[in-house]
């Protein structure tokens, strides 16, 4: 998966590995002295950058493709990180033992691919500490998966990043969530849609993103309105839907984002 390509950055100490806002997020997601699997590396950079900056002492480093794992490879050996990053071919799961790390980044991938993974690799999954996903699409359905399987969320991010936004959330296995005393609390349907932790922000991002998607299905209701009839009008009645839901989220983002201004 196509996960933040490696960018010159002259403000890189060191000349520590640069990496994209997105990947940046997932990696401040990652926490102190965990031994990390990441699931579809892609060219390697976030396991690369979290051992350079001292946060993590080992990884595992999995990609499906031979291609993509070839090239992180070669960018493991040329930063001297071999004895602390194995690399593995593996479809999710299927190459990680349970115990054998803490956590786990999914990055890179669409939702639906993300569900299978957990699924599949639910065993391995769920003897993690934490898992530190970002899906690229199908957000809610993730959301939904999670709380719908025995994990709880975290917390969650948002980030801006060539024009898109990036959405990062960070989740527990219920034992593990109960362990560090994290309260659950059942989510309403705005919260499932947007983000209970990004509402709750006060962030600029979530607030822009939210106005853009506003923009987004008011440009779609307004081409339906002239026909108003057959799927024009279902059509219509869900953007409706969609846009009654929306409404509300911006009211909570914009109330948080007020909090945080006194």
């Amino acid at each position: 998966m196509d996960k933040g390509l490696r960018r010159k950055d002259p403000g890189e100490a060191g000349g520590r590995t640069a990496l994209s806002p997105r990947l940046r997020a997932v990696g401040d997601m990652v926490e102190m002295g965990s031994r990390l699997a990441d699931v579809g590396t892609d060219h390697g950079y976030l396991p690369i950058r979290l051992l350079e900056e001292g946060r993590i002492p080992s990884a595992i480093a999995m990609d499906v493709g031979k291609g993509p794992l070839s090239r992180a490879k070669a960018h493991v050996e040329e930063r001297g990180l071999s004895g602390q990053i194995e690399l593995r071919l593996s479809d999710g799961f299927s190459a990680l033992a349970p115990g054998e790390a803490d956590a786990a980044v999914l990055a890179g991938m669409g939702g639906p691919l993300m569900i299978r993974i957990l699924t599949k690799g639910r065993r391995t999954a769920e003897s993690l500490r934490y898992l530190v996903l970002s899906p690229q699409s199908e957000i809610p359905g993730v959301r939904r998966y999670l709380m719908g399987n025995g994990y709880r969320i975290l917390t969650e991010d948002m980030v801006l990043d060539e024009g898109k936004y990036y959405t990062v959330l960070k989740a527990a296995p219920e034992k593990m969530a109960e362990a560090i005393s994290c309260r659950k609390e059942p989510w309403s349907l705005v919260e499932e849609t947007y983000g209970r932790y990004l509402l709750r922000s006060g962030k600029p991002v979530v607030s822009a993103f939210l106005r853009k998607e506003r923009g987004i299905l008011e440009a779609i209701r307004a081409e339906l309105l002239p026909a108003g009839t057959g799927r024009a009008g279902e059509r219509l009645t869900q953007v409706e839907q969609e846009l009654s839901l929306l409404s509300g989220a911006i009211a909570l983002a914009e109330a948080a984002a007020r909090t945080m201004e006194t």
